[in-house]
């Protein structure tokens, strides 16, 4: 199982919100990249970098940190936040990105994000399935659609998906554990690769969704308010 640490964007500052409220905004860092390069000296090899300004504005907006972070490292990226159109996906490849997360707009705009899995490949793009009592939110988490997260995951998974980051949103950053029946559920329903995102709370999460069979682990909140160590990650990843 990867473990896959994430850095939150909000004013080029390191951040972490709980259930994707921007009115819940904690500064732990002042510099992303010092953050990154903490990550690699310990071991890790893979970062999820959110662009919290870009899921707001609708459009990529940190791409400097991004490509800061890309250059000065040699961790693999995968990026999301504000994905909307070709331009943006050129502009996040362009900057460094390893792998683009696509959530709203696999809701809202299904040919582009169809395009998207056309052109680069299912290597390339992650199905964002961003849940809320299991229904797809987008924008940011700002707005809640009637798609049930299953049934969405499928439906990509028949055009082409393999990599699926599912959050759940009453848990994310709440430090309370990980939705391991629903993901559970998800990998008894599909054969994508799953990365569990949200809730972790301790080492012993970490190793639940291991159990389950997650191909990922997202790790935020934990990692920062300090419930779960470097020396820990370093010893999962051996």
């Amino acid at each position: 199982m990867r473990i896959i640490p994430a850095i939150d964007i909000i004013d080029g500052k390191c951040v972490r919100l709980s259930k994707g409220d921007y009115n819940t905004k904690k500064i732990y860092n002042e510099n992303p990249l010092e953050v990154a390069k903490e990550f690699e000296a310990n071991g890790i090899q893979y970062l999820h970098l959110v662009d919290l300004d870009g899921a707001k504005s609708q459009h990529i907006v940190n791409y400097k940190i991004l490509e800061s972070i890309c250059s000065k490292t040699n961790l693999k990226v995968d990026f999301g936040g504000g994905l909307k159109s070709d331009k943006d996906l050129k502009i996040a490849f362009e900057s460094g990105a390893n792998q683009i997360t696509g959530g709203s707009i696999a809701v809202k705009n299904y040919d582009v994000f169809k395009g998207w899995l056309q052109q680069y490949g299912s290597d390339k793009i992650i199905l964002g399935a961003d849940c809320n009592n299991r229904k797809i939110a987008t924008t940011g988490w700002l707005e809640t659609s009637e798609l049930d997260v299953v049934d969405f995951i499928k439906q990509y998974e028949q055009n082409g998906v393999s990599y699926v980051i599912c959050t759940d949103i009453a848990k994310d950053g709440m430090l309370q554990g990980t939705s391991n029946e629903l993901y559970q559920e998800i990998l008894n329903k599909t054969n994508v690769k799953l990365i569990a995102s949200g809730g972790v709370s301790c080492f012993d999460d970490l190793l639940k969704v291991q159990e389950i069979g997650c191909e990922g682990v997202i790790i935020g909140k934990a990692f920062y308010e300090n419930r779960i160590t470097l020396t820990e990650l370093k010893n999962i990843i051996k």
